[in-house]
Parts: C-alpha cells; structure tokens; sequence
C-alpha cells in the first residue's frame, strides 16, 4: 500500500489538478454513505449480481487488475484477481475495502490524477476496469488519456456504465428512493466511449448491451434479460452497456517466428505443393502436417516430403490422435514451436501464396486474431455452391451478433492467432468444454471471450485440384445449427 509519504508526494504533485467543488462533493457523499454501500448492494442484488458477473465473463481469474473508483472493492475481489489493487476518491470507502477485503491493494486517490501515482500502483495491469467511473469525472478524455501510464501493449480497458437513454428512469428512481442520491452525474453514452477512445489512442475491441429489466421479479427479469433483451434492436434500450478497449499505440513486433499448421486427410496430391508453394515469409518457418488415418496414402506422401525437402525447410509430420479437424487442430497446435500459429488446409482452396498477409497482421500489432474470408472477392467456379454460400454468410451474420465480433466467414479455415494467446485460449477452455470438431470454433469463441482485437484477410477462393470436399451438407449444417445455440448460451447468457 501507500506508505503516508507517497502518499502525500502523490496529492502534492504540480502536474496533480487541484480537486474541484463538484468533485469534493462526491468525496463528502460517498464518505457518508459507504457504510451503508453493501446494504444498498444487498437491496439491488440481482442488478448488481448480474453486474458483476459479466465482470467475471469479461476479465479472466487471476489476471493483474487495476479497479478505478473501487468504492467498498466488490467488483475487485470478484474478479478474482491474481495481483488486485483499487483506488477511490473516498477515504471512507477505501477503509471498508481494506477491512473486507485485505488481499487487496486500496489507495484513497484521484484516478483523474493517476499519472502522479502510477508509479506507486504495482503496474502494469492486464486489465484496468472502470466500473460506473465515467459518470464523476470532470474530464472523461484526460482521465482515459492517463491510463496508458498503467498499460502494457496487451493491457484491456474495461468500462461499464448505464446507457443516457435511462438517464430520466435513473433520477426518477432518486426521487421515488428506488435509486440512491447523489450529485449530478455526466451521462457518457457508448458512442461517446467509443470517440472518446479514438481521442485517448485506444481502439475499442467490443460493446455490448446488458439488463433490460433490472429487477429478478420471480424469475421475470432473468427471462426477459436472457432472451428478448438479446435481440439486436432492443439491446439499444439497455439499461447497462460494456465497452473493452485495447492501446492502440503497439509496437511492431520483429520477425516472430511461425508455425504453419496443415490437417490433411486424403490430400497425398496436394502436400508437395503445399510447401512448393508457401513463400519463406519469415526467418524461422516450421510447418506441421497433422495427417488424419487418410486412405490415399496422405501420411507417406508427408513423410516423403519431409525428407525431401530437408534442407530448406523446417517440417514435421504426425498423426492425429482423435477423428475430425478439430483434434487435427490441437493436436499441431500443441506441438507448434513458433510465436505465431497459422492454420492452412490441405486442399489449399485458400491460396497457400496469401498466408503472409495473415502473418503480418499480427506481427505489426495490428490484430490479436486474423480470420480468412472468402465472401470478398468473386468466388471461382465451382469453389462453393450456392447453398455453402448462403448458410456461410448467414452463419457468420448470426455469430457476429452473439460474439459481438464482426466476422464474415467463420467457416474460413485459415485462421492465425499468436501462440501465447492459444495458450490463454487452452487455460480458458473449460468455460466452453470440448463442443468444436471444427476447430474453428474454439478459437474463435476464445478469441472473443478473451476480448482479442479480430480482423479479417481477404482472400481469393478458389477449386479443388485434387480430391474431393470433406463436408457433409447437412450433416455439418446440424453442427453448425448447435453452434448458434451453444454460442447463445455461453456469450450471452449470464
């Protein structure tokens, strides 16, 4: 914690702003009030509940968490952080943290203030939440701009707030003493978050609209929350929304090395020319062919490859253990060695002369997970029938929704995310069980529950040469129809 000196360097710091009247007002309220916090929380349980655990959905356990305006330090401890620390306005509140919770760090501070104090906080953190911060700030752009002092390059702002359209409700709910009291507060809608972003050199990695009905009412508010809250248009009307956030400012990442990961099962003609046609796109290229219990003699074809092209190239062949792509996937996955891993399918549909483009937008920093899209460029003859290419776009239409990340192909098999964040993705996998034969899907859903910055790379999309297509129409349409039902109930009901 602060000792009393830094304390005092800190509150005495030129380029620290004197406090203003409306801002000392807050201090006085809420140090009158935080007794009495917990007892309001237990009045508005099923808000605040519901509050907190979509917290917990978007802030891993065990990350390094900076909470600013931790009140009594709830939404600190129940994001169960590895390394927590929280800094409040109110002397007061920071006490009741510090009794309730003592795992924690509590400084009493102004976090429009934070540059002053930084250095005395611990950081850098992965995850900064702002919970209800906005709305008692003097200067919601200098605020924001500051916290790059406690970022790193992969770092997550996380901002909750009431939506401005409940503003009337919420001093409403003052008056009546449905809603505590308290100083007028500012109002900073989510397309203002989102500017406001933009202005601060961040770049906002999702939004999402919460709690249309805030009370539990027998079991009403849940239903209507899990359901008709969820749909596009009335998710406008919420009363809680969710922003995510990344800096945007990164650093070029030099010549990560690279796992290029090639499943194949009944592919024997297309694995020579899979490494004849993979451009040397960086200085330390491994290429992992997974072979599937082919009967064409697949996995001979890779072990000849392999020894054939010895000398220029870093290549290994296995077996898979399990059936389907998805095992396929995880099988190469586990034994890739590069800081960067690219999935490229062995029917080489998707040219294997693009696969740099994917590699280079994650090495500039610019994506944390690179997608394929077929859907952007005319499509070659006979590459997808017609009724691939309507289930795809409706697929993808109906998966960006419930992801909240904009995708236009899911069913691209290219699909490239840096090692370490497959690594996060692994340690997070019990969330969604084993539920992907795809692999496709795995990923994506971790990439969009650790809230990674996702693009997409067009690609031209082109006919078999050789074999025939591995995908059942309607079998894997079935598959495809529980995934949209798996993805509801794990991304957007809480």
């Amino acid at each position: 914690m602060l000792s009393a000196e830094r304390k005092t360097q800190a509150r005495e710091d030129p380029a620290a702003p004197p406090m203003s009247p409306r801002k000392q007002a807050f201090r006085t309220f809420f140090d009158a009030f935080a007794p009495r916090s917990e007892a309001w929380k237990r009045r508005n349980s099923y808000l605040y509940k519901s509050d907190w655990r979509f917290l917990r959905f978007l802030v891993p356990a065990q990350a390094r968490v900076l909470v600013l305006g931790c009140g009594t330090g709830r939404v600190l401890d129940e994001v169960k952080p590895a390394f927590g620390v929280g800094i409040d306005i109110s002397e007061q509140m920071v006490a009741e943290s510090r009794k309730a919770f003592p795992q924690y760090q509590f400084h009493v501070g102004d976090v429009e203030s934070l540059k002053s104090i930084a250095s005395f906080l611990g950081g850098p953190f992965d995850y900064i939440i702002l919970p209800d911060t906005l709305g008692y700030l003097d200067d919601v752009q200098a605020c924001l701009s500051q916290l790059h002092a406690v970022c790193h390059p992969d770092s997550r702002i996380v901002i909750a707030e009431y939506s401005h359209l409940w503003e009337p409700v919420l001093r409403l709910g003052e008056w009546i003493g449905a809603k505590m009291r308290q100083p007028s507060l500012n109002y900073v809608g989510a397309a203002d978050v989102e500017n406001l972003l933009d202005l601060t050199d961040f770049e906002q990695v999702k939004r999402e609209r919460r709690m249309l009905f805030p009370y539990f009412a027998l079991g009403l508010g849940p239903l209507i929350n899990n359901t008709i809250a969820t749909l596009p248009i009335i998710q406008t009307f919420c009363l809680r929304y969710y922003t995510v956030a990344r800096p945007a400012a990164r650093p070029a990442r030099e010549n990560l090395s690279a796992t290029v990961l090639i499943p194949c099962r009944n592919e024997r003609g297309n694995i020579e020319n899979a490494i004849l046609r993979l451009p040397k796109f960086c200085e330390r290229l491994e290429i992992v062919f997974v072979e599937g219990n082919s009967s064409d003699d697949t996995h001979a074809e890779c072990l000849r490859v392999k020894e054939a092209y010895a000398a220029s190239h870093d290549i290994k062949v296995y077996k898979q253990p399990g059936k389907g792509k998805g095992d396929a996937v995880r099988k190469g996955f586990d034994e890739a060695q590069g800081d960067v891993l690219i999935i490229l399918d062995a029917d080489l549909t998707v040219p294997p002369e693009d696969v740099p483009k994917f590699y280079d937008a994650i090495n500039s920093g610019k994506a944390d997970f690179v997608n394929g899209t077929r859907l952007v460029y005319p499509l070659e003859k006979d590459a997808m029938r017609f009724l691939n290419y309507l289930a795809n776009r409706v697929f993808a239409f109906i998966l960006s929704f419930l992801l909240n990340t904009r995708l236009t192909d899911t069913l691209c098999g290219t699909k490239v995310l840096r090692q370490a964040d497959y690594r996060r993705v692994v340690a997070g996998r019990s969330y969604f069980g084993d539920f992907d034969p795809f692999g496709d899907f795995d990923l994506i859903f971790g990439a969009a529950k650790l809230n990674l910055r996702v693009l997409e790379v067009p690609v031209r999309y082109h006919a078999r040469t050789y074999g025939s297509t591995q995908i059942s129409r309607f079998r894997d349409g079935w598959q495809l129809f529980k995934m949209v039902v798996f993805a509801f109930m794990k991304m957007k009901v809480h």
